[in-house]
């Protein structure tokens, strides 16, 4: 039996957001420990997680392309004070985007071409699971550095 859910917030032991399109859920969510599929996107489940940390998706965003400049693909800061950061392997819009929460993602490494024709590059996450991605380990790495200048401008101790 799976655990299906209506909703769900994003929390600190969140790993990724996998978009589907099954009949029943629209996304899987990887926690540390267990498997969640919820019927919400994963767009809706970032706009309400935000929204339950005290702040709107689009105010947060704005305020991240204000801070550092990005404009696409943007990382998400969904809870300051618990240090929750994910970013978008697209567009946030985009049907396949998959969101990757920072503090669980232990490396990215590239998939050789013959091993596989879709898949680019695999995720490692601190637990040992593995995620395996259409994009290259150079976008994936892109968005993780870009996450890491997110949490450095948002860190309460950073000083402007």
């Amino acid at each position: 039996m799976i655990n299906l859910l209506e909703t769900y917030d994003a929390n600190e032991l969140t790993i990724t957001l996998i978009p589907s399109f099954h009949t029943d859920y629209q996304t899987i969510v990887w926690e540390q420990d267990q498997t969640l599929y919820v019927k919400q996107t994963p767009l809706q489940i970032i706009r309400s997680s935000c929204l339950a940390s005290g702040a709107s998706y689009d105010g947060r965003r704005d305020a991240v392309i204000h801070i550092t400049g990005l404009k696409k693909k943007v990382p998400i800061p969904i809870n300051l004070v618990k240090r929750i950061f994910a970013f978008p392997s697209h567009s946030g819009n985009h049907p396949d985007c998959h969101w990757l929460f920072f503090n669980h993602i232990g490396t990215i490494r590239e998939i050789p071409p013959n091993l596989s024709s879709s898949h680019h590059s695999v995720v490692i996450f601190k637990n040992g699971q593995q995620l395996l991605m259409k994009e290259t380990v150079h976008v994936l790495k892109m968005q993780l550095y870009r996450t890491s200048e997110c949490i450095r401008n948002f860190s309460p101790t950073v000083v402007r």
